[in-house]
């Protein structure tokens, strides 16, 4: 008879008590793990996002800051009008040699002799070239300070602000900086007079594009950018909200329908350099709009944003509960009256939020408003939408791009002041949903 060897069946000798226990750790270092790495990329994203912010805080919070010059200036006449012709001729207040007032009330505080040309000159750099233009609108708006000496606020020019705020090495070689040894002595000179100091900038919010540092400022992209996200707002808002509506409530679930849904959740992940193409070709080359005016800004700007608004808007009508509809349904209320007496008031709260975040996505948008044609040098403020004007992003584009030194705090300073813009705006969109928004 064959004899046939069993099988050798391992058995455990340990509790199932004690496997079980072994899982339940093994599960809990899981855990832990996890959670090990979801705490260590918060702090990673929290730790870059700190290093930006002192990056551009810490070289941008000295652009609220200015140094001026206050000098007693001699509006004399024989240097305004030595003929005596601006009652006939008022284009003489506009010609007149206003840097030699500049240089002579400098003479005079720091008692250089005036024979001395090249003191002289030294001693003149140290006021901003935009002092011709401040001292020719004093005259200009009230003529009869000619021949009177009333004390005027000047800027100082790039370098002596830089070196007075601390951020020329003045220890080094003469040769290697651009402030000069004597103009360091003046500078203390004045400042110990009180003539020379710092006081906060209010040039950066109102002053508009300037090659020179210290009279540029961002007061024409700011007026540019609310001419823009103000169009944007009036025509992404109601078009967004009605396209939403329609593909919600009222229109058949078709292929041109599911067509239409997938368009505009591509559109919504298009680079934004496409839409400024966009916007060259049919706003500027086809119906021959102004190049650089905000209205076509804008109009980038609402295609650009119409994505976002319709897909949050959407988002916002999926989330009221479908019996608010059977119940207005059921108490004789029409499709109409359904929707915007009880289901748009409920969705009030996320089509406001996914509006604010697409505004301000737009805010700092740069691209397409460049090939638009909205880097141009613009000093004066535009009267309305249809004039020449730029933006805050490109303006900080523009002067990122600028060789002088004096303008690396210029270019932070603006990307706090529109950082403070978005910060506020997204506040706005949580408070906006926390004022409206209701737990079912």
């Amino acid at each position: 008879m064959t004899e046939f060897a069993s099988p050798t069946v391992r058995v455990s000798t340990r509790p199932a008590a004690s496997r079980r226990d072994i899982g339940i750790k093994r599960r809990y270092a899981a855990e832990r793990r996890f959670r090990a790495f979801g705490m260590s990329a918060i702090a990673i994203g929290l730790f870059f996002l700190a290093v930006l912010l002192w990056s551009v805080v810490s070289k941008g919070y000295t652009a609220f800051q200015q140094t001026t010059i206050t000098l007693p200036i001699e509006f004399s006449e024989k240097v305004i009008d030595p003929k005596n012709e601006r009652a006939t001729d008022p284009k003489q207040l506009y010609t007149a040699n206003y840097p030699l007032l500049v240089r002579e009330a400098l003479v005079k505080q720091l008692g250089l002799d005036p024979s001395k040309r090249p003191l002289v000159k030294q001693a003149a750099d140290m006021v901003s070239a935009s002092a011709r233009t401040q001292l020719r609108d004093i005259v200009v708006a009230d003529p009869s300070v000619i021949g009177r000496t009333i004390p005027v606020t000047l800027l100082a020019e790039a370098n002596i602000d830089s070196a007075f705020k601390g951020q020329i090495d003045l220890s080094v070689d003469e040769t290697k900086r651009k402030v000069k040894d004597e103009q360091v002595a003046w500078m203390n000179q004045l400042a110990e007079a009180g003539v020379l100091k710092k006081s906060f900038n209010t040039g950066i919010f109102t002053f508009g594009a300037s090659s020179r540092p210290e009279a540029a400022g961002v007061g024409v992209a700011l007026l540019g950018s609310l001419y823009m996200m103000l169009i944007v707002l009036v025509l992404s808002l109601p078009i967004g909200v009605a396209a939403s509506i329609y593909l919600e409530e009222f229109a058949p679930k078709n292929r041109l329908t599911d067509l239409i849904e997938v368009n505009i959740n591509n559109l919504a992940a298009v680079p934004s350099i496409v839409y400024g193409l966009l916007g060259l070709a049919v706003f500027v080359n086809f119906a021959g709009m102004p190049r650089s005016a905000a209205l076509v800004g804008a109009f980038v700007l609402t295609l650009m944003t119409l994505p976002t608004i319709i897909i949050a808007t959407r988002a916002a009508l999926k989330a009221v509960p479908p019996s608010i509809r059977s119940a207005a349904l059921g108490l004789g209320a029409s499709k109409m009256q359904t929707i915007f007496h009880h289901v748009l008031p409920l969705a009030m709260p996320g089509i406001l939020t996914g509006t604010i975040i697409g505004l301000a996505h737009a805010l700092g948008e740069t691209a397409p408003l460049l090939l638009i044609g909205m880097v141009a040098f613009v000093v004066d403020f535009p009267g309305s939408p249809l004039e020449p004007s730029t933006a805050l992003p490109v303006q900080i584009y523009m002067w990122a791009n600028e060789a002088e030194r004096a303008f690396v705090e210029r270019t932070s300073g603006a990307i706090i002041i529109l950082l403070i813009f978005l910060i506020f705006m997204n506040l706005g969109a949580i408070l906006l949903r926390r004022r409206f928004e209701r737990r079912w």
